[in-house]
């Protein structure tokens, strides 16, 4: 199996490793260490080699931060990781703190005054950074670049090597544009931006410009690389040449150089005096300063890659809605199961997990989980981001509810989605609050909005029929998901913060409400859907947007108080379960085939 349900850190990790670090921060006169969740490439899920903040404290999160002073420290998380945190960090080594609204930079404005506290300028983007040092100063605190993380050098010969799985081409089939066609397109918006040469750092972008995937981060094809991008469309690639497989000098093509990444220092002195175009917000401090110390002329854009990357061709929304078809099948062979046979035997969360990993391997195209499966039994599935460990595996227990999220990574796309099932009979209040959660899901798959529209000002949509009965979910509504790429990419998103990036045709995100009785079960409902071109409306004036539904996958109808609904709720609801078993019903049969058909009958 490919998800493992063993817990990697303890607590004791920070009474073991704290003195570590303390000792290597004396050594280079520092009062106190920075440690982010992200690293050198300002990535969400990190190989092993890189989670420096699992090792000091031994929370596991995707997000959070730690501050480590000579004598006390602190672990910041947010919402999502309230539980797991506490679980995983000693409270007597950090304190545990909220890392949302700033949190780690209201920590610092009571830092000691004249401490010196350092930071690794390879971790924080300048952006977040800057906020930090202005905080830092308020106390009277000064924060300080470290040329070697004292922090890697106490983890020493234990830390993990660095990542070289082979990169391979991604072909044009999947990708939809060549190579060569994409960097002439970067290059020419290199030039409009007034720039003669962009420096790439984040491995997504770089997997999609050049038409590769890699394995160097769990769950994501990326490699971790960097690379150069000339405004005339040439390139120079920085790679670990272990990674570099024997047909991939041909595949990336004569005008892109292949270098070791001890290449990088000269080719950074060789700008000086050029417009270098780099993005402040995922490329890290570290790049901004060895740029000004070359004497280039710094660009500050946005990553060129990420808007062409989010909005997916023709060729990608059809790779799309391919996998999605592969994988809804093995969804409704794996919701047949937890309505049948694990409705008698009660497995455990890790059983419910393996199943569904099972029944995706079936397809015999999966490359890898999207992440790893969320499967939450009674009170876990009150936990939004709860992931099933040894140590907190729960039974399906009848009268409760089954919250299942997870996808799947396929050369023609990337899934993730979430369905929430009955165990037993359920309950009036259950049905109820599903039911809410589901009106909240359908105003968002059928909304039609404006050009220019961004998913901070939909989100509310989604969130009113929630509002209305007095109740809400303390997560976005949606990302945005990659092609055979990240399960979450930007710069799209729909969420109460503020977010100025508008929806544009040929994005995908996902669409995925809920609720949550902490104690007792949580509930939400999650399908990827694409932004569709904008189009007339019948008797209207402006063309609008609107979102196609990918995700096929049938819903607990035993959930559905259909009094709840309105008649266009039903009938969306109808339509859809229509659409799962015209396109999903094809790759069944037998029995599985005929729940399916009873599942999708009108409501």
């Amino acid at each position: 199996m490919r998800q493992t349900f063993d817990e990697t850190t303890t607590p004791a990790f920070g009474e073991k490793h704290l003195p570590l670090l303390r000792a290597r921060m004396a050594e280079q006169g520092l009062d106190g260490f920075l440690i982010p969740h992200e690293d050198e490439h300002q990535n969400e899920y990190l190989p092993a080699a890189n989670e420096r903040l699992a090792w000091i404290s031994g929370f596991t999160g995707s997000a959070g931060a730690g501050a480590v002073l000579t004598d006390r420290a602190a672990v910041f998380a947010d919402g999502r990781y309230t539980v797991q945190v506490r679980a995983q960090v000693d409270p007597k080594a950090f304190e545990i703190l909220d890392l949302e609204n700033n949190g780690l930079a209201r920590w610092l404005e009571g830092a000691p005054r004249g401490a010196v506290i350092g930071y690794d300028p390879r971790l924080h983007s300048p952006d977040a950074l800057a906020g930090l040092k202005a905080a830092a100063a308020k106390a009277g605190a000064e924060l300080r670049p470290v040329d070697v993380n004292p922090l890697d050098q106490a983890w020493g010969d234990d830390r993990p090597p660095q990542p070289t799985a082979p990169v391979v081409p991604h072909e044009d089939r999947y990708a939809g544009e060549t190579a060569a066609a994409k960097r002439a397109r970067i290059g020419r918006a290199v030039a409009d931006k007034g720039a003669d040469v962009a420096v790439l750092t984040a491995p997504a972008s770089i997997a999609w410009l050049f038409n590769v995937r890699g394995g160097d981060v769990i769950r994501t094809p990326l490699p971790l690389a960097q690379a150069m991008v000339e405004a005339d469309g040439s390139a120079r690639l920085f790679i670990d040449p272990k990674k570099v497989t024997n047909e991939l000098p041909g595949w990336l093509g004569d005008q892109v150089r292949v270098e070791a990444p001890d290449a990088l220092d000269g080719a950074l002195e060789g700008l000086k005096g050029r417009r270098v175009l780099i993005d402040p917000g995922v490329s890290s401090a570290w790049w901004f300063d060895r740029l000004d110390q070359a004497g280039a002329v710094v660009v500050r854009a946005a990553d060129p890659c990420a808007l062409p990357r989010a909005a997916k061709n023709a060729v990608e929304i059809e790779g799309s809605r391919q996998a999605h078809i592969r994988d809804g099948a093995a969804l409704t062979r794996f919701l047949h199961w937890v309505d049948t046979v694990a409705q008698h035997s009660l497995p455990d969360e890790r059983e419910v997990a393996e199943a569904l990993e099972r029944f995706r391997e079936g397809t015999g195209a999966l490359k890898d989980l999207s992440f790893d499966t969320i499967a939450g039994a009674g009170p876990n599935g009150a936990l939004p981001h709860y992931k099933p460990v040894t140590r907190t595996l729960r039974r399906m227990e009848p009268g409760s509810l089954l919250l299942v999220d997870g996808g799947g990574q396929y050369l023609d796309g990337t899934t993730d989605v979430t369905r929430t099932m009955a165990v037993g009979e359920p309950g009036a209040d259950q049905k109820r609050m599903f039911t809410l959660v589901l009106k909240a899901h359908i105003a968002m798959a059928v909304i039609r909005f404006p050009t220019g529209t961004t998913g901070h000002q939909l989100d509310a949509l989604a969130r009113a029929p929630m509002w209305m009965a007095g109740l809400d979910y303390d997560h976005g509504t949606g990302h945005g998901v990659g092609s055979y790429l990240g399960v979450h990419e930007g710069p799209q998103r729909i969420s109460k913060a503020v977010n100025s990036q508008p929806l544009l045709p040929g994005m995908i995100v996902s669409n995925e409400p809920g609720y949550y009785r902490e104690g007792h079960w949580g509930i939400r409902i999650e399908t990827l859907q694409v932004v569709t071109p904008a189009e007339p409306i019948a008797g209207g004036e402006r063309p609008m947007l609107g979102f196609e539904q990918l995700t096929l996958a049938p819903l607990d109808r035993r959930l559905i108080d259909a009094a709840l609904l309105t008649s266009d709720e039903r009938a969306y609801v109808d339509a859809y379960h229509a659409k799962v078993v015209e396109k999903v019903g094809p790759l069944l049969d037998g029995e599985v085939l005929d729940w399916l058909k009873a599942q999708c009958a009108p409501l």
